[in-house]
């Protein structure tokens, strides 16, 4: 393949009598950017594209080094309108389509995977893409259970592949600046972070029903061990139920605690406890709506995260953010910013961007379109630069696995001993049980 320079010195030279738009050439100058970027693209497919992905597949298809050459999902109707969003993204070549993910892995032009689907997917895949050469980009959480996020680093080194777990603002500009004027000690020693997430989500009950025609539920399930097709799991509602979400905790909280751990400069926690429920409805949610997670790392830091997932008030008047607390003052921030207060809670410095738009914290398909574009151009040229990416797998599970705790703390009723250095349970055979999960037949992960 000629790379760019020689393309243009060729077609320079050949250009007496043909131009670029002439039959001769038969292509248009669109494909001609195509063709002579063509050594440098990297070719992605997107993975669960019913929402979340759909968004995603046009940010990717947006940036200037990159093509959306496949789109899977095992419901029907979702692909021709992930293939709409990145053909209106003004993308070249349209996408090929795809059911089932196994068959995606088998193409050898593709360079990299999206995973957008279910989080009793998120490791399983992401283990099987790297098995089959692709880089990873996956949404959090990296996983269902910590034992899935080990195995998920595993297969990245093993491999060597750069995964990124889709934490945009560890690539955010400003954000980033204010974490290091947290390091840098622009609020003394920092011993607490705060975090929160608030939404108004109803009840959800359960019914009986049979699979729709459009639904490969077969597919859908996966790794999970079979259970009985209900009505209202599928698409989004699965969150609040242990066999294949992960709750509000690791649905939303694993952002913000991302942050906080990344301001913190904290690994892994030393001791976990949650309180909490489903308090607001009596219906079929497992997970909690209302509950509160606590971290103790070593060197005398905290970190807490708050979430009311069914009572929309604001904290601090914010839909979701952090408050890092330290000894000469505090340092807030919800997104791209950041706001430094002294003891007194007086305002000392504010930054924001120039042209900054508004994070939509209960936004499904994209809480900040601006930070999903960055995140995705990081996770291109840690391919490119052969380099981890800013939310490299292993940061991304270390995160992860402070609000799985958080979970099993709940679920068992107690305090969590932690190992911190490996982030393991010490002393609760209950509670590592949850450790892991089964699987179905044939499912079970493994490098």
């Amino acid at each position: 393949m000629q790379n760019r320079r020689e393309f243009l010195k060729i077609a320079a030279a050949g250009s007496v009598g043909m131009s670029i738009g002439s039959p001769a050439f038969a292509f248009s100058a669109k494909s001609y950017n195509r063709i002579v970027g063509a050594n440098e693209l990297i070719r992605i497919a997107t993975i669960g594209v019913n929402s979340r992905g759909r968004t995603m597949g046009a940010t990717i298809a947006g940036q200037k080094n990159a093509e959306v050459g496949t789109v899977c999902d095992v419901d029907e109707r979702a692909i021709p309108k992930a293939i709409k969003a990145i053909m209106d993204a003004k993308q070249v070549q349209e996408p090929k389509s795809e059911k089932d993910c196994r068959k995606v892995l088998e193409d050898k032009s593709i360079d990299a995977i999206y995973i957008a689907t279910p989080d009793h997917w998120h490791a399983p895949l992401t283990i099987m893409g790297c098995q089959a050469g692709k880089h990873v980009y996956v949404e959090k959480p990296l996983s269902h259970n910590p034992r899935e996020g080990e195995l998920a680093i595993e297969a990245a080194r093993k491999y060597k592949r750069v995964v990124q777990m889709g934490a945009q603002r560890r690539s955010a500009p400003i954000l980033t600046e204010g974490i290091n004027e947290l390091h840098k000690g622009i609020i003394g020693r920092v011993y607490l972070a705060k975090t929160w997430y608030t939404n108004k989500r109803k009840a959800t009950v359960l019914k009986p029903g049979n699979i729709p025609s459009w639904l490969d539920y077969e597919l859908w399930q996966g790794p999970a061990p079979r259970l009985p097709y209900k009505e209202g799991l599928v698409h989004y509602d699965w969150h609040w139920f242990w066999h294949w979400g992960t709750g509000e905790a690791l649905n939303n909280g694993t952002h913000e605690v991302d942050v906080a751990r990344w301001g913190l400069g904290v690994d892994f926690p030393t001791r976990v406890s949650s309180i909490g429920g489903r308090y607001q409805f009596k219906d079929d949610w497992e997970t909690p709506d209302t509950q509160v997670v606590a971290m103790d790392f070593p060197g005398r830091v905290s970190l807490v995260w708050e979430s009311r997932s069914s009572n929309g008030r604001q904290i601090e008047g914010q839909e979701r953010g952090i408050i890092f607390y330290g000894e000469k003052g505090s340092l807030d921030t919800g997104g791209d910013q950041y706001s430094v207060y002294d003891l007194d809670g007086k305002l000392i410095k504010e930054v924001k961007p120039q042209q900054q738009a508004a994070v939509q914290g209960r936004n499904l398909a994209s809480p900040s379109l601006g930070l999903d574009s960055l995140h995705v151009a990081d996770f291109l040229d840690a391919i490119k630069s052969n380099r981890r990416p800013n939310c490299d797998v292993e940061l991304g599970h270390k995160s992860v696995v402070s609000m799985q705790l958080g979970n099993i703390a709940y679920r068992v009723g107690r305090d969590l001993k932690i190992d911190s250095k490996t982030g393991h349970i010490i002393g609760d055979k209950q509670a590592q049980q949850l450790w892991s999960r089964e699987y179905q037949n044939g499912w079970k992960p493994s490098v």
